[in-house]
């Protein structure tokens, strides 16, 4: 539950008032799955599901089932914008942020997990941290109210922001920055790279040299 899917049901009329906007609509897709013990999980997606099903938000909010791998590759290739707002300081990564950034998917998010790290003003959007002392009630009052505005004042504007020929140059922008600057940090390739460079080869370095030494004192 500490994903928050919630987050985004905090003001109906103004999620509403998002969603069916005229000249600028939006449409929210969900997915995910709660472990058979996790009852507070489960009642988070049916929640989930009740606005999917509630005829006033004119289907632009989706709940897809059964979420897996397969369901996982085309949301990332697929969606506009990927959204994650955890609970500060729970994120321990965000994978599927990462996957979605290296597919030119702008993340909007918390500065939490990987985000804290990948975000840099240019490359999606970040929901900023609240300040200390919040109970966990304030916090989600806190964190909905930077979310809708981003969304209305940022996102949203620019994404229908196009010219003659109906092209979001804007948007386009920061698609190109997600993919430069999170797809040569972010990859299993930097990793081992770092790995080996940091610590194997360093540590065999280290070895010959302790070995060498051994030799001379032998000597």
């Amino acid at each position: 539950t500490y994903k928050r899917a919630n987050l985004l049901f905090k003001n109906p009329e103004r999620l509403r008032a998002l969603l069916l906007n005229q000249w600028r609509p939006v449409q929210f897709i969900f997915a995910g799955k709660a472990h058979p013990a996790d009852e507070p999980g489960q009642r988070l997606i049916q929640e989930v599901y009740r606005f999917a099903k509630d005829h006033e938000f004119g289907g632009h909010i989706a709940f897809i089932e059964d979420y897996d791998m397969h369901v996982a590759k085309f949301l990332v290739q697929g969606v506009d914008v990927w959204l994650n707002n955890p609970r500060p300081p729970l994120e321990a990564s965000g994978t599927s942020g990462q996957k979605a950034a290296l597919n030119g998917v702008p993340n909007l998010s918390v500065l939490d997990g990987w985000w804290k790290e990948g975000y840099d003003g240019a490359n999606g959007w970040a929901i900023p941290l609240p300040p200390e002392g919040l109970t966990d009630q304030e916090q989600d009052e806190h964190d909905a109210e930077a979310l809708y505005r981003l969304i209305e004042q940022e996102v949203v504007p620019l994404y229908y922001t196009r010219d003659q020929d109906g092209i979001p140059h804007g948007w386009i922008k920061i698609v190109k920055n997600a993919i430069r600057t999170n797809a040569p940090r972010f990859s299993a390739r930097r990793m081992l790279k770092e790995y080996v460079q940091r610590f194997y080869t360093s540590g065999s370095r280290h070895e010959q040299v302790a070995a060498e030494a051994l030799n001379h004192v032998s000597s």
